[in-house]
Parts: C-alpha cells; sequence; structure tokens
C-alpha cells in the first residue's frame, strides 16, 4: 500500500490535513479562551446588576450568583467610583492579570498555549469593558481549572474532527488520483510491458486516450517512440537477413573468383599482345572483388579483435603507410608530406592503427587518382593533456554531399563510385574499440580532411 502512488497520496493528503488544522487550532484555543473569559465577565455583570437592584440580597443567594459566574468576586466601576459589588474567599494569591479590552492576537495566542501546558489551578485576574457600556470596567477574579478543562476539551473536539475531515478528505483525493492519475499509468505501464514483450506487432503500440493534457503527451510520445523503434526493428531484421544473405554469397563468390584468379596469372603469361595488353586490367577487377568480398565476411562476422594497446611509434607506423601507397601512383602526380613530432608514441594496437591510416589514406589516393588532378596528402600528429590527434588531409576533389550523408555507414557511405562504405565503416569500429573517435572535420573543393582522436585516458603507460 504505502509503495504505491496512491497510497503515498493517502498518506501525504491525511499528514498536510492535520498540518493545516494544527495551524488552525492554535488560533482557535485562543479565539475560545477569549471567548470563554468574555463569557464570565458577561455573567460577572448580570450578577452585580441584580445586586444594584436589590441592596438586601442575602449571603446564599450572593453564593449562588458568583458560582454561577464562575468567579471569586466582581469589581464594577461605575461614575469613576470602583465599587466591589460581589466578593467570596479568594484560595490562593492571584497569578495573572488579564486585560480583555483590545488585546493582540499575539498575546492572545501566547496566554492560550501558556494556559494550556500549565496544570496548576491558579487564581487569575481579568478586565473587560461591561457590555452596552453598563459601567467603565468590570475586574472579576477567577480560577484556572476550569478554563483549562474547558480549553482541553474543545481542543480534544476540534483535533477529532479535523481527525475525521482529514480521513474523509484523503479517502476522496484517493479515489479521485486513482482515477485521474494512477489508472491511466497502469494502462501506460500495460501498454509498455506488452510492447516490450513483442515489439515488432505494430497492434501493441499505444493509442492515446488520457484526458489530462500531460498524461496525453507522454502517451504520444511513447506512441511515438514505439512507432518509430518497430519501424527501426524491421528495417533491422530485413538487413540482418539481406547480410546473411549478402554473406552467403560473398563466401561462395570469392571462391569462383579464387579459381579465376589463378587462370588469369595463366592468362598473363600469353604471347597475344592484346590478351597481354587486357590481362592486367582483368587481374586488377578480379582482386578487387576478392577483396570486397573479403571485407563482406569479415565485417559480417563481427568479429573484430580488441585491441591489444602497447606503445606504437607514430612516425614510423605513419611512413610505413606512406611507403606502401607512394608504389601504388609511381607514375601519377601525386606528393606525400608527413609532419609527425620525433619520438611521439601513442597507446594503441599498431596493426589496426596501421590499417586505419592506410584506409583514410588510399581513399584519398583514389580518389585523386580519380580526378586525374595533381594533388598532395599530407598526414599529421598532434597531443594535448587528454588525447592524441591523426589528421590525414588531402588536396583533391572533395566528398560528394551524398557520401557525406552517410560516411560510416556499411554498404551506404562509399566514399567513390563503385565502393562498397565498409573501410570506413570498419575504421571508425576500430577507432571506438580503442575509445576514440573517426571523423569528418572538412571537405570541400580544397580537399578533405579527417581527424582521429585517441584519448589518452588516465590509465599508466605500457
Amino acid at each position: 500500500m504505502l509503495n504505491t502512488l496512491s497510497g503515498r497520496f493517502l498518506i501525504l493528503t491525511i499528514v498536510f490535513v492535520m498540518l493545516a488544522e494544527v495551524l488552525i487550532f492554535v488560533p482557535s484555543i485562543a479565539r475560545f479562551r477569549q471567548d470563554y473569559l468574555l463569557s464570565r465577565l458577561e455573567r460577572a455583570q448580570i450578577a452585580s446588576l441584580a445586586l444594584l437592584a436589590d441592596d438586601m440580597i442575602d449571603m446564599d443567594l450572593e453564593e449562588e450568583l458568583l458560582r454561577n459566574a464562575e468567579v471569586y468576586n466582581v469589581v464594577l466601576r461605575r461614575n469613576e467610583v470602583r465599587q466591589l459589588m460581589l466578593s467570596s474567599p479568594i484560595p490562593n494569591p492571584i497569578a495573572a492579570t488579564y486585560d480583555m479590552r483590545d488585546p493582540t492576537a499575539g498575546m492572545l495566542i501566547r496566554d492560550a498555549m501558556m494556559q494550556l501546558l500549565d496544570r496548576e489551578d491558579r487564581v487569575i485576574r481579568v478586565i473587560g469593558a461591561p457590555v452596552l457600556e453598563a459601567g467603565l470596567l468590570i475586574e472579576v477574579t477567577m480560577g484556572t481549572k476550569g478554563l483549562r478543562m474547558a480549553m482541553v476539551d474543545y481542543g480534544v473536539r476540534v483535533l477529532v474532527l479535523s481527525a475525521v475531515i482529514s480521513a474523509f478528505t484523503a479517502f476522496l483525493l484517493f479515489i479521485a488520483v486513482r482515477a485521474i492519475l494512477v489508472k491511466p499509468i497502469k494502462g501506460v505501464v500495460g501498454y509498455m510491458q506488452s510492447y516490450a514483450a513483442a515489439p515488432e506487432d505494430a497492434r501493441r503500440i499505444i493509442q492515446p486516450t488520457a484526458g489530462v493534457r500531460e498524461l496525453r503527451e507522454a502517451e504520444e510520445a511513447l506512441q511515438t517512440l514505439q512507432t518509430e523503434l518497430t519501424a527501426s526493428l524491421k528495417q533491422k531484421e530485413r538487413l540482418a537477413q539481406l547480410g546473411g544473405a549478402v554473406a552467403k554469397v560473398s563466401h561462395d563468390l570469392r571462391n569462383i573468383l579464387t579459381s579465376a584468379q589463378l587462370f588469369t596469372d595463366r592468362i598473363e603469361t600469353s604471347e597475344d599482345p592484346l590478351v597481354s595488353r587486357l590481362a592486367p586490367k582483368l587481374v586488377g577487377s578480379i582482386t578487387r572483388a576478392v577483396n570486397l568480398c573479403e571485407s563482406t565476411l569479415a565485417f559480417g562476422k563481427a568479429e573484430e579483435p580488441p585491441p591489444k594497446l602497447s606503445q606504437v611509434m607514430l612516425a614510423d607506423l605513419v611512413s610505413d603507410v606512406v611507403d606502401s601507397e607512394r608504389l601504388a601512383v609511381a607514375e601519377f602526380d601525386l606528393s606525400f608530406a608527413e609532419d609527425i613530432p620525433a619520438g611521439l608514441a601513442v597507446r594503441a594496437d599498431s596493426e589496426q592503427l596501421f590499417r586505419v591510416i592506410s584506409n583514410l589514406v588510399r581513399n584519398a589516393r583514389q580518389a585523386i587518382v580519380a580526378s586525374g588532378q595533381a594533388a598532395e596528402i599530407a598526414v599529421a600528429a598532434r597531443e594535448d593533456d587528454d588525447a592524441w590527434f591523426i589528421e590525414v588531409r588531402d588536396t583533391g576533389p572533395g566528398l560528394p554531399p551524398k557520401a557525406q550523408e552517410h560516411l560510416f555507414t556499411p554498404f551506404q557511405g562509399g566514399t567513390r563510385k563503385g565502393g562498397s562504405g565498409l573501410g570506413l565503416a570498419i575504421s571508425a569500429e576500430l577507432v571506438r574499440g580503442h575509445g576514440g573517435n573517426l571523423m569528418l572535420k572538412e571537405t570541400g573543393p580544397a580537399g578533405t580532411c579527417f581527424e582521429i582522436c585517441l584519448p589518452k585516458g588516465d590509465v599508466a603507460a605500457i
């Protein structure tokens, strides 16, 4: 019960209503005390007027008048004369005097609380103004026992009534909260649980019905999320099925192409001029097809091992990449530049980092060669307190807009015509395995720049 929203709301309602009643109780008990004392002054005034009407009242009648007024004596001031109208023995000395003519609220509350906490039966003097201007002042002495008992009885009745009101109010609020909030929330939770059991079933998507604006907004947001998630799951399922088919086709195609590659090796030895001229192109095409099949299979298996981190001398690694790329463009006007600080060592897997940088440089080289324009590829590196940064920049034609939209998406982010887009996707995955990221820093007619960020972290150098 206490762990439910409605249960806690019920308890809080009772607590807050009782707190409000307590705040009301304090001035109420002060007001009750004031009325009690004023009523005793009025009774005393009536008794004194009876005495004025007949000066021959006997002692028994005077005692009855004082007993009915619940006072010990009465002093009335009329025409500037202070006269003791009724009197009886006072059991104790007067402990305090209270003037009921225009008292402040603070005084009334203070005196009431002190009276309520004082258990002793004391004698007090009460001063007030006579009713209907029947004199200048009336003064009585009385005991506090009856006053305190009346205050306690009134306080108990107020508290009991407050408890009943609190319970009834809390019950009504409990019913209202269950109908307005709890039931709709449970409905949303039920939709979420039903959807989680079968997210591909569009019938389980929530249909907003709540009348409360905030709940309806939550239902609409959940509906949008579920709709998008269902569509995404269907798309991923289709891609998974397509990926499985592609992997199977790539496996069989790789075997066929490998056999074809063996035959082309023999064709290259032919003395026929036409065959000799066309054979290298055929060999190159088959080699690229085999590489594409192998890349597709590797990506589909998702078996890329975690990086084996070590200290890697970046200048040596970049030099190896550039040397291998220079061999591929020996007859093309393409220059390479290396700007790696001497002695700069990064914490990475050397083989995986080589593949990433090699892929970026190769992509730049292929784009430049395809454009037929002279250009330069530069690899630079820098570091700060938190990370190492490696830039691969070229002065080539830049990336087309379509390639930029799905740059790191497999089979969609190819940077050149006929490319699979796997190279950048795999490179980005390898960099993420190091805890870093690969990003396109800039591209345009003046060239393209990719940046690799490898965090230093707080791991001790290896």
